[in-house]
């Protein structure tokens, strides 16, 4: 529920005790494992960890689709795995075709490789086979962003406010709607900004650091950038295990606070 927007402190505890809680029960369950790789991948940042504990599930039952989707998610974020990202996601495919997430995933492998045309064609066969299913337009977000057809980005963040009744995303998507008929995207990044910042200040919204920073960096403000990543990482934001590897962070690389922050979050080389 963290890379949704709730407090990831509060819900990761829950699913700590709650996987320890089933694993007391019986040893030899397999899904706790790949929950708890998931927590320590994209919260704790422990990813050897993480690994082994998605290494665990996948032997104690291989063919648990949602395991092999996780593990492929995490492998994307952290970066430098690749190829072992679309492999996973391509076996939670082979076990579940009908999974709408799982169809999503397997293309977000190809989104983080930077294969944006891929990703886009595969995303677009997932909504004609789903197209009542919200989540999936978070997952167009990204490539689109990147590839700065915003126009289209901004469809999506209005598709998924609409479809999931998600009050926050409705408001950003206004705001960057009416930012860009009025001045184009840096007008809508402005009001998009303006509308993540008030959700962040009421904690309506405990992915909003993450996505201000992205906003900035995409119109070239590195500092403003830089300092809400520093708050994301401060407040342990889940999506803050993609910072290797988002492609909104492009203009940031070759800046030595780019490479600190990679450092103080503990990649692997």
């Amino acid at each position: 529920m963290s890379s949704y927007g709730l407090d990831a402190g509060e819900s990761t505890s829950k699913s700590k005790a709650a996987a320890a809680k089933a694993l007391e029960l019986d040893p030899t369950l397999a899904r706790p494992h790949a929950d708890l790789g998931l927590i320590k991948m994209q919260y704790d940042w422990d990813f050897s960890g993480g690994e082994a504990e998605f290494r665990k599930a996948i032997e104690l039952d291989p063919s648990d689709a949602t395991a092999h989707q996780w593990f492929s998610q995490s492998l994307s974020y952290m970066g430098g795995r690749a190829q072992d990202a679309i492999q996973e996601g391509n076996r939670a495919r082979q076990l579940d075709p009908l999974s709408p997430i799982i169809a999503f995933a397997q293309a977000e492998a190809y989104t983080y490789d930077r294969q944006f045309d891929k990703a886009i064609e595969m995303y677009k066969k997932a909504e004609a086979d789903n197209p009542t299913f919200a989540v999936g337009h978070l997952f167009m977000i990204v490539p689109y962003q990147s590839q700065r057809k915003y126009r289209e980005a901004i469809q999506e963040y209005r598709a998924y406010g609409q479809q999931a009744h998600n009050q926050n995303y409705a408001e950003l998507a206004a705001a960057l709607d009416s930012g860009f008929r009025s001045g184009g995207w840096p007008s809508a990044v402005r009001k998009g900004i303006e509308v993540l910042n008030a959700q962040y200040k009421a904690k309506t919204n405990y992915i909003a650091a993450y996505l201000i920073a992205e906003l900035y960096a995409d119109i070239g403000d590195k500092d403003h950038a830089f300092e809400w990543l520093n708050t994301a990482y401060q407040e342990r934001c889940v999506l803050v295990v993609g910072l290797r590897t988002d492609p909104m962070f492009d203009s940031l690389r070759s800046d030595p606070r780019y490479a600190e922050l990679v450092r103080k979050i503990g990649f692997p080389r």
